[in-house]
């Protein structure tokens, strides 16, 4: 019995209920979601609202910011860990996989000449992002394989990230 059984059981119930109700609705399937962010007051601190939920952003005080919550970018790094965490947990539920601990690092970089103003090559972005997934489990390594491409195949922020998608700005 894995450490993670019971939230696993109750997720794997969870999932049939969502399953029959996008069978018996299939545009219910498609969530709407939605990020609102503000500056606060002369701080240039950024309250962003995600559903339910406010996550103070700032930036660090090379650029004038307080550091009293991840930048931007860190944002983005923390939704994709979380994400795949998250489908890590989703498709070991929906492959029977005795999962007992899942943790994700990502890493990346990002080319400050823009921020500041200077000449840089390019479009601002980030680069190099890598993540690090470490389970543990009682499985074999064929099974694991599987899991790490059952992930790689359902993780929304990741596949978002690494496919050309566009943004448009609404005015």
């Amino acid at each position: 019995m894995s450490q993670l059984d019971p939230y696993l059981q109750r997720k794997a119930a969870v999932l049939a209920q969502r399953r029959a109700q996008f069978q018996e609705n299939p545009a219910a399937a498609l969530v709407p979601l939605k990020a609102t962010a503000h500056v606060a007051g002369n701080t240039g601190v950024r309250p962003v609202k995600m559903g339910d939920y406010i996550v103070v952003s700032d930036s660090a005080p090379g650029l004038a910011g307080h550091s009293l919550g991840p930048s931007s970018p860190e944002m983005l790094l923390g939704a994709l860990a979380s994400c795949l965490v998250h489908t890590y947990l989703l498709q070991a539920t929906l492959l029977n996989f005795p999962l007992d601990h899942v943790e994700v690092v990502i890493e990346g970089a990002l080319d400050m000449t823009g921020v500041v103003g200077l000449p840089a090559e390019g479009p601002l972005k980030l680069e190099g992002l890598r993540y690090t997934p470490t389970i543990t489990a009682n499985a074999s390594d064929e099974a694991i394989a599987q899991l790490h491409e059952a992930v790689e195949q359902t993780c929304a922020v990741l596949n978002t990230l690494r496919s050309p998608m566009t943004v448009a700005r609404k005015d």
